[in-house]
């Protein structure tokens, strides 16, 4: 039976990405998420446990992360592990570190009004991932005074809008299909 590597992790991000270059002009981003699970023991206390994870990005999704993504943002890692290893140069011992090699980030938030939120970024040469489209801003009602109609962030979190959309009026002559 062949192996499996394979990763999926959503969290969020502890720090900005950090971009730099390899000698020979790949970007690589380095992020740092924060992930948890929660139980509950024995005695049916609820406990939960954080890992703290290093996730390496190459290539345009990369730059994408570093443009798109802040402190705090939300995001969906696929991947695989990769081991690092390295000597500690003060006590000459050979340490070792996991971390995730990440073929696909999706931006589950942004922290950034201008980047509107949302995006799936591959890691492939091939692969030139588009910026995320913007939002709609969600129209605004008098909603219940219970606050169960209010926005949160200028974005309806309901599933169905409080009246119709206003369709523009357009001539067939400037749709472009």
């Amino acid at each position: 039976m062949a192996d499996l590597n394979k990763v999926f992790l959503m969290g969020r991000l502890t720090f900005d990405p950090e971009l730099r270059r390899t000698p020979s002009g790949t970007a690589v981003a380095e992020l740092r998420m924060a992930t948890s699970r929660g139980w509950t023991d024995r005695e049916g206390g609820r406990r939960e446990e954080t890992l703290f994870i290093d996730v390496t990005v190459w290539d345009r999704a990369a730059e994408n992360c570093c443009q798109y993504l802040r402190k705090g943002s939300q995001i969906h890692v696929e991947g695989s592990l990769k081991m690092d290893t390295w000597e500690d140069k003060t006590t000459g011992q050979k340490r070792e570190k996991i971390r995730v090699h990440a073929d696909r980030v999706q931006f589950l938030d942004s922290k950034r009004s201008d980047s509107g939120g949302g995006g799936d970024y591959g890691s492939g040469d091939d692969e030139a991932a588009p910026a995320p489209p913007p939002r709609e801003p969600a129209r605004r009602s008098s909603g219940p005074p219970n606050g169960a109609g209010a926005t949160r962030g200028g974005y309806s979190q309901s599933s169905r809008p409080s009246r119709p959309p206003v369709e523009p009026e357009q001539e067939e002559d400037d749709i472009p299909f």
